[in-house]
């Protein structure tokens, strides 16, 4: 095929555009902010349900403490009780027994009090662990917000710049003779559409040539359409390709 030297120079206007078109696509798709979101959506599971085993331990602790209130309670007003009772009575031996159960009474009291400030303790601590799981939570959806909030951001740039790429694409492919345009497009569509020829190396694959192929090419035409022996794309040849 043959193209002028010109025309073949557009080839690479159209391999730089369609690199970022694909590298637009791809953070479209793939925002860098991704694959640290969905671990701190894996990380929230994980709190959340430490979360919740906590919680389950402060209200068994609560409903703990209030039984053990109610119980004081209970033995408050069977002390009042006897002790109207024992105030109130002129039998020695009811006395007696009433004064054994006041004693009794005060014992399991002071067992119900002592039993209250542990669990008072550990409700105490038990609060304090919530809070704590609470905050790697907020902290853990704060980074989750910001990134994904960054992360809808670079989708916006990356969408922009595809679409400024592909407009400028089409006002440089309408500049292409259709044939050779059309050999670019396939042989873009499986690899390396073109690329330049620079100190021996085809950028388009960065390959160094062989003093054979460079022999080869140095034969070539200035308006021949050249073919990369490693890559197969079109070779874009001027004064920096070492010929």
């Amino acid at each position: 095929m043959k193209a002028r030297p010109a025309d073949q120079l557009l080839l690479l206007d159209l391999a730089r555009l369609d690199a970022t078109i694909r590298v637009a696509d791809h953070q479209r798709r793939n925002p860098g902010q991704s694959a640290r979101v969905a671990e701190l959506l894996t990380q929230r599971q994980t709190q959340s349900a430490e979360l919740t085993r906590l919680l389950g331990e402060r209200d068994d602790a609560r409903a703990e403490l209030a039984r053990l209130e109610s119980d004081v309670s209970l033995v408050d007003a069977r002390v009042a009780r006897d002790a109207e009772r024992l105030a109130a009575t002129s039998n020695p031996k009811e006395a007696q027994g009433l004064e054994r159960e006041l004693a009794s009474l005060a014992k399991r009291k002071g067992d119900l009090e002592d039993a209250e400030l542990e669990l008072m303790e550990r409700l105490e601590t038990s609060d304090a662990a919530v809070a704590a799981q609470e905050a790697v939570i907020a902290a853990t959806n704060e980074e989750g917000a910001r990134l994904s909030a960054e992360g809808k951001a670079a989708v916006a740039r990356a969408t922009a710049d595809g679409e400024a790429a592909a407009r400028d694409r089409q006002a440089v492919a309408a500049t292409v003779p259709a044939e050779l345009l059309d050999l670019y497009d396939r042989l873009a569509a499986r690899g390396v559409g073109a690329g330049l020829l620079r100190r021996r190396t085809c950028e388009g694959c960065h390959m160094v040539l062989s003093g054979t192929d460079l022999q080869t090419l140095r034969q070539a035409a200035d308006d021949d359409v050249v073919m990369c022996p490693e890559c197969g794309g079109i070779l874009i040849r001027t004064d920096e390709s070492g010929l």
